[in-house]
């Protein structure tokens, strides 16, 4: 798709003509200057956006680790958010900021609401949300927006959507990356998969929960992309847990080992980020190991069907489930080199 076509919001495209003095509304010029222009220059345009939007009325469902923050940011954004969990107690948090509680999906979708954001576990919870005896499609009206963040089968989000589609409301899929640093700061990088005028439509809501939202194709494109992301995050996880365990190994300082490849090619988010988690011995969850095992088989289930050999990923879920089989799976996916050090006899 060309430049010319992604449109900025209004307010952006003013403010970037009044700042760099631009005498037309030029679309390539104005996107290209507003996703290269300096950081902070960037969140002062993102405040004021988030200060112009026209305050909606949205429901979340899932308050979780990243549903919780996500709705959170949509309240101090000034929308107007009604939260359900299957668990309610967890909705107390955001009703104590002024979030409104819903008894289920369906009165969610029955009151006016104009978009649904979903973060749930697997494809069986979103089905449940959306199709269950007390779910959206039962009391939904045309026009309603759903936006599942969960991580999904792509597989399963395109029937999602067909069904959704047929009584008139209109599904993107929209999972998430970046943890719950990413969630709590409104950083995440989100990729979307359906309609490219909803995208556009919802834009302005994404804005506020993340920072790199990327229309990636059609329905379940998302989910695929996701996946991808999840195939490259374990991948590298499990690289940074043996370089520390052969710096470990060789006598060398891994602190110093971490200092010097973060900042060369073996870079990346997470030696950056996870590898000093691991050297200090935090197993917090950011995302939990047993959240990933179920990532991991949705893609390899994905990948039988599509006869493509994912080796290095299926070694690296080995190692993911022998975390977890060691009663690890609550912790955070850094704690997978607990596996690695025994394999190498590293205390």
């Amino acid at each position: 798709m060309s430049i010319r076509n992604i449109q900025l919001p209004v307010i952006t495209t003013y403010l970037l003509q009044q700042e760099y003095q631009l005498p037309e509304a030029d679309p390539e010029k104005l996107f290209l200057m507003y996703y290269h222009e300096p950081q902070d220059a960037r969140v002062k345009h993102r405040q004021i956006e988030s200060d112009n939007m026209t305050p909606q009325h949205v429901g979340y469902i899932g308050m979780g680790i990243m549903g919780s923050a996500m709705a959170t940011n949509l309240l101090k954004a000034g929308h107007q958010v009604s939260v359900w969990n299957r668990t309610a107690s967890k909705c107390d948090s955001l009703a104590q900021v002024g979030a409104t509680i819903c008894d289920s999906p369906a009165q969610m979708a029955d009151s006016d609401v104009s978009v649904i954001f979903i973060n749930v576990t697997d494809s069986p919870d979103v089905q449940s949300v959306l199709f269950g005896d007390k779910g959206i499609a039962t009391t939904a009206k045309a026009g309603l927006i759903t936006v599942d963040h969960s991580t999904i089968s792509p597989i399963a989000t395109r029937d999602f959507a067909k069904r959704l589609a047929d009584i008139g409301v209109t599904h993107l899929d929209a999972p998430v990356s970046g943890g719950d640093v990413g969630a709590q700061a409104g950083t995440l990088s989100i990729m979307v998969g359906g309609p490219r005028k909803t995208f556009d439509a919802v834009l302005p809501l994404l804005e506020v929960m993340g920072k790199n939202i990327t229309h990636v194709g059609d329905s379940g494109a998302g989910q695929t992309c996701k996946a991808c992301n999840q195939i490259a995050v374990s991948i590298n996880l499990i690289g940074v847990c043996e370089a520390i365990a052969m710096a470990k190994a060789n006598g060398l300082a891994p602190v110093k080992m971490l200092e010097v490849v973060s900042a060369g090619a073996g870079g990346s988010w997470q030696i950056s980020n996870l590898g000093p988690q691991i050297l200090d011995g935090n197993h917090a969850p950011g995302f939990m190991i047993d959240y990933l095992l179920k990532d991991l088989n949705i893609i390899q289930e994905a990948a039988r069907a599509q006869k493509l050999p994912l080796t290095t990923l299926a070694h690296a879920e080995h190692l993911f489930r022998s975390a977890s089989v060691n009663g690890l799976g609550d912790k955070g996916t850094q704690a997978v080199h607990t596996v690695i050090d025994q394999l190498a006899k590293i205390k």
